[in-house]
């Protein structure tokens, strides 16, 4: 079998979409809600990729979600949550929150202060199955992340500490100082990497990415270099084939 050909499309932070309602400033990487552009819909089973800011005060009135497992990571400020779990929490700046939506669940989702803005990535993966009982988890980035190296925050196996999620796939955070440089593992069955850059400067594979930048590379089962060229936060995520 012959090997598919490598490849590479840089999504820059200022080619997303966006959207402006006053307490919610939005910037979307796929379509989503009323912005719809038909080359950028998704990157296999990744299907929401959006950057918010809510303003103090400002947030999401309860609403369901059914079907997706759906990750938020506080970069400024707070994020209160609540659930038809009955999980209620605040995610502090740093930290990463997860929740499978499976067969069905209702959450809120605000800003609790009144004086500082919030500023988040929304992320939504599809599943590799439907329903199922709705799960919670939150990751406490701050302690847990280990500095210059990725660490496999949820897989599809639950391997290495890591959370198990309802798809074929590997998500890692990696908080780099400036000049480090590191490997992306290589993976036979999730040969499709997604890179976000959170904040700073990565280099990998000739293309140079700023903040909010994501960079899609296809059809790349080996190990994949990165360079920090200052100190950079970023999520990135290796994921199988989805149709």
């Amino acid at each position: 079998m012959t090997a598919k050909e490598r490849i590479i499309t840089v999504r820059r932070a200022a080619d997303r979409g966006r959207a402006e309602h006053g307490w919610l400033h939005a910037r979307f990487t796929f379509s989503f809600a009323e912005y719809h552009d038909p080359a950028h819909m998704n990157f296999h089973s990744l299907r929401v990729m959006n950057n918010d800011t809510i303003e103090p005060g400002g947030g999401f009135p309860t609403h369901p979600h059914r079907d997706a497992e759906i990750f938020t990571y506080v970069i400024s400020g707070q994020l209160s949550h609540e659930d038809s779990m009955g999980n209620a929490a605040t995610i502090e700046a740093g930290n990463l929150q997860y929740m499978s939506a499976g067969s069905g669940v209702r959450h809120s989702e605000f800003n609790p202060s009144d004086t500082q803005s919030t500023e988040l990535y929304q992320v939504w993966i599809l599943p590799n199955q439907r329903g199922g009982e709705p799960r919670y988890a939150e990751k406490p980035l701050g302690s847990r992340a280990i500095p210059n190296a990725l660490t496999l925050l949820f897989s599809g196996d639950g391997r290495d500490a890591s959370t198990a999620v309802r798809q074929n796939g590997d998500i890692y955070f990696g908080k780099l100082s400036t000049e480090t440089r590191l490997e992306i593992p290589a993976s036979e069955t999730a040969p499709h990497v997604w890179i976000q850059v959170i904040s700073g400067k990565i280099d990998t594979l000739e293309n140079h990415l700023g903040r909010a930048d994501g960079l899609a590379i296809e059809n790349c089962p080996e190990t994949i270099s990165l360079h920090a060229s200052e100190e950079s936060e970023l999520l990135v995520f290796r994921l199988g084939t989805f149709d």
